[in-house]
């Protein structure tokens, strides 16, 4: 195996599938990217036994074979080398070692068999449909704060993706929950993605995919099974294990009759929720929430830093006196997520989950559950 590839070319690709190799490893394959010519044509790829990420990189190559070198080995060379490098790599079969050398500087490094390196199977991916990359960032964006990592409820250590209807409109949605809180984003469902199973993408999944996906604008091909997801886009494919769980019934826990409505300007809300919070007790994080027509006092006190409280205007709330006290951080994960300009909170009491939505946008729902105060 014999190629020259530009640096940053490389860089970009060995940062993506290094993120995927642990850095503890019992297995010594599993610490190495494997690195093929084939057809003149390189790849890189890795895996953890749970996820295999797969990337194509322009290279010119002039002897096709294949090898495995340790990922984070060689992902911290190529990063050090200055920018605009050309990189030759030299790798004569057997039991040599991988030789690389760009300007005036050379390396040689232990490899393992490529033939040890693990391949994941895909099995039968049963449906096939696109979205564009925008609207999957959105997805992953607007829910992933929620994914509990609670290992005993393992089921919870995901994104839930399925199917579902509302009001005769077929929709994709994207569930998360800690038991806390809940976030659930819909889209239109596309083309390919009826009958769809319901599966859990695992976290660790979510947050290689997430950036992956951070800067691309082609669109995200996903082909899934029971068991399996991939998502591919440009050169890149990414193949992994879904969570063998069932995700609850999470519309049980969404109110449907919260009559008490609270509407107000996000930036003017969060940002009061943070300064509030600064005196909260670390231990709770506790910020209480007063309200009556049109008044909205937050407030937050510590045995050990003292108290602070903040009046916010230019708010619409016209139903009875209430007092609701929320974990400041969940409260600001929300309002994070939240668009325009406007939040919108629908109340029962003191003690019932609190609905939270952006005024103007109904295609992202989230519940939080309140605490004592």
């Amino acid at each position: 195996m014999k190629f020259t590839v530009e640096r940053a070319a490389l860089l970009k690709a060995l940062a993506h599938v290094q993120n995927v190799v642990e850095r503890r490893n019992t297995i010594p394959i599993l610490a190495n990217v494997q690195i093929a010519v084939r057809e003149g044509a390189l790849t890189l790829a890795a895996t953890d036994m749970d996820i295999a990420i797969n990337e194509a990189v322009p290279a010119q190559a002039s002897r096709n074979g294949a090898t495995t070198a340790p990922a984070h080995t060689l992902y911290d060379i190529v990063r050090r080398l200055p920018e605009g490098a050309a990189i030759e790599f030299d790798f004569p079969g057997g039991d040599a070692q991988l030789s690389l050398r760009a300007g005036r500087f050379s390396t040689s490094l232990n490899c393992l068999p490529v033939d040890d390196f693990p391949a994941m199977a895909e099995g039968n991916l049963t449906h096939r449909f696109g979205l564009p990359a925008n609207e999957l960032r959105g997805l992953i964006d607007r829910t992933r704060f929620a994914i509990s990592t609670e290992e005993t409820r393992y089921y919870l250590n995901g994104i839930y993706l399925h199917a579902a209807e509302s009001g005769g409109v077929a929709l994709l949605r994207a569930v998360a929950t800690d038991g806390h809180r809940l976030a659930r984003v819909e889209l239109p469902l596309p083309d390919g993605a009826k009958g769809m199973p319901g599966v859990i993408v695992p976290r660790k999944t979510v947050n290689e995919l997430r950036k992956l996906i951070e800067e691309t604008s082609d669109p995200v091909e996903i082909a899934l099974s029971d068991t399996k997801i991939k998502l591919a886009f440009g050169g890149v494919a990414l193949t992994s294990k879904l969570i063998d769980g069932t995700f609850p019934d999470y519309e049980r826990v969404i109110p449907k009759e919260n009559d008490r409505v609270l509407r107000v300007p996000n930036r003017a809300f969060s940002d009061a929720v943070g300064r509030v919070a600064a005196i909260s007790s670390e231990k709770t994080r506790a910020i209480k929430l007063s309200l009556s027509k049109g008044h909205l006092v937050l407030s937050a006190s510590s045995p050990d830093q003292g108290q602070a409280t903040e009046e916010v205007d230019d708010l619409s709330y016209d139903a009875q006196p209430l007092e609701i006290g929320f974990n400041h951080r969940y409260l600001l994960d929300v309002t994070d997520q939240v668009q325009g300009e406007t939040v919108e909170l629908r109340f029962a009491d003191g003690a019932a989950p609190t609905t939270v939505q952006d005024a103007g946008d109904a295609s992202a729902l989230f519940v939080l559950m309140p605490m004592r105060v």
